[in-house]
Formats: structure tokens, C-alpha cells, sequence
């Protein structure tokens, strides 16, 4: 994560005061392990794959998404610490140990952030979660407009472009509604020439309905952060990071991005935040299709 927020501009001293303080990501993923870098700021759980009312994460997935978000690098010095280590989460299981789920949990756990936002104040929700082709043709456009709903009630939504490009068309189909911020992958030149950094597997639109997509690109090559493994022993936190690759890990710095815009202004709807974040981006001079407006720039867009 420390190169990442370099790449990104997302260093400490380019965003203090900013921490996303006061604002509430929801993730729906594989869960959350209850590890140290998050301190005491998972403020709620939701078990749509069991019935623990306890936090977890069996498959370790969601801690790292998480951890690309929030975690404070406190078992690294900082050094692992997410783009937003200020931000409060809420988590809701719609995988399973493998990474797998349904329909129906994704779309009951989307249902869910949608009648919560109140209570819990959300105002962002990240799905680092990539759907592959369907039968379901009818289930997958209704989880769409159930993500349209939570965007039109005010929240700003960012969802993985998925990993099964670089293909025309490839974009996951819950990155292809025009209300949602899809998020591709790229790598910049810190992983050039390398034959399986991200950019070389990152869906790609247009989308079916012919949508220019992604909307904007992050790193998703060798990103450590926080691992569901992790062990506390009486010499510290052992095993605490583990490295991940994909646009899951793209998708929730584009989330941290936003928390700290909303901190700064939190009079922003989603659509100004959707614009500023996006204008803000650094073109990368490659096609839409590859990189969308381009590399997410978080200094550039507090300014």
C-alpha cells in the first residue's frame, strides 16, 4: 500500500488533514476479520452466507478489500495503512469461503445497505466483487437496478470492473449501469512490461448497452494489506499483510478516495463527488476502454 498511495498521491502529507473521518463505507464482500488496523470502526456485520452475528471472514478477501480502504497500518508502523484509515465499515458476508455467492445474497445484502443507510449513516458502498456470465438474465438486471436504487437514494457506489478482460466487452455486468463508478486496473509504469500485471486482465467495455467503461483505473498488482490470518501473540501481531491481486483491490481505493472527499465536503451529493473524483484523474493516454478518465489522483481531487 505505501507504493500504491504514492502512485495514487494519496501519501499522508498530500491528503492531511483528511482521514475519512466520520463517514461510513459499506462492503459487501467475504466478510471481515476483526484485525488490529481496524480498530474499533467495523461498526456493524451482517451474515447473508450463514448465521454468525459476529464478524468473519473464512476466505479473506473482504479483510483485504477493507484494509486497501481503511485499515491504519497499525501492525505496520503505518507503512500498510488504506487510503481512508479514518472511515467507519460496515460489513455484510455475500461470499462464501471459496469467493463464491448468488444472486440472491448479493442482492438481499445490497437490500440491506439500502434500509440501513440511515441508521448507520452510509454513504458510500464498495463491491469488490466480479459477476461472471449468467442464465439469470432477469436476476442479474434486477441486482442492477437494486444497486441503481441505493445510487439514486444517495450513495455513492464503486464496483469492480472485474478480472476477465482485456477482451472488448469484457466489463462485469455489475459494473455495466451507467449510475455506478467502475473501476478498472492499472498498474501505471511500476509493473511495465510485466505480463500479468492487472492491466493485462481488467475488464474492458463497452458494456452491452454500449457505455463507455471503466470510469476510472487503480493499482491492483501485488497490493498488501490486511490479512484475515493474522495472529496476535504476546511479541505483536504476526502474519498481519498478505498480498492480493485484481481489480478488487482497485475498487476500494477509489472508495477511500471518496471518504475523504466527503469528509472535506460533506455537503457533496454523489453525482458532484462522481464528477470531481472522476475529472480529477490523470490520463494515462491509453484508450476509454483500458483506463476510463484515467489513474485515480486523491490529492488532485481535494483540491
Amino acid at each position: 500500500m505505501d507504493r500504491v498511495k504514492k502512485l495514487i498521491h494519496a501519501e499522508e502529507e498530500e491528503v492531511f488533514p483528511y482521514t475519512g473521518s466520520g463517514v461510513t463505507v459499506a462492503i459487501l464482500d467475504t466478510g471481515i476479520a476483526m484485525h488490529p488496523d481496524f480498530a474499533d470502526r467495523v461498526i456493524g456485520f451482517r451474515d447473508f452466507v450463514g448465521t454468525s452475528r459476529m464478524p468473519y471472514d473464512d476466505c479473506g478477501h473482504g479483510t483485504h478489500v477493507a484494509g486497501c480502504l481503511c485499515g491504519n497500518g497499525a501492525c505496520s508502523g503505518g507503512l500498510y495503512a488504506g487510503v481512508a484509515p479514518g472511515c467507519r465499515i460496515l460489513s455484510g458476508k455475500v461470499l462464501d469461503d471459496k469467493g463464491d455467492g448468488t444472486i440472491s445474497n448479493m442482492a438481499a445484502g445490497i437490500e440491506w445497505v439500502l434500509d440501513s443507510r440511515e441508521l448507520y449513516q452510509i454513504k458510500i458502498l464498495n463491491i469488490s466483487v466480479s459477476m461472471g456470465e449468467t442464465d439469470h438474465v432477469r436476476m442479474m438486471q434486477y441486482l442492477v437496478s437494486c444497486l441503481e436504487k441505493v445510487w439514486d437514494a444517495g450513495i455513492f457506489v464503486v464496483v469492480a470492473a472485474g478480472n476477465k478482460g482485456p477482451a472488448a466487452g469484457s466489463i462485469s455486468p455489475l459494473g455495466a449501469s451507467r449510475k455506478v463508478v467502475t473501476v478498472g486496473c492499472h498498474d501505471g509504469n511500476s509493473f511495465h512490461g510485466r505480463q500479468n500485471s492487472c492491466e493485462s486482465y481488467s475488464g474492458r467495455g463497452p458494456t452491452c448497452a454500449e457505455l463507455k467503461k471503466p470510469d476510472i483505473v487503480a493499482p491492483g498488482t501485488d497490493i498488501m494489506s490486511c490479512s484475515a490470518g493474522f495472529r496476535q501473540t504476546v511479541r505483536g501481531c504476526r502474519d498481519a499483510y498478505i498480498v492480493k491481486n485484481g481489480t478488487s483491490m482497485s475498487t476500494p481505493l477509489v472508495a477511500g478516495a471518496a471518504a475523504l472527499c466527503l469528509q472535506k465536503y460533506p455537503e457533496y451529493s454523489n453525482e458532484q463527488l462522481k464528477r470531481r473524483i472522476l475529472w480529477s484523474a490523470s490520463d494515462l493516454g491509453e484508450s476509454w476502454s483500458k483506463q476510463g478518465w484515467g489513474m485515480l489522483n486523491v490529492a488532485r481531487s481535494l483540491r
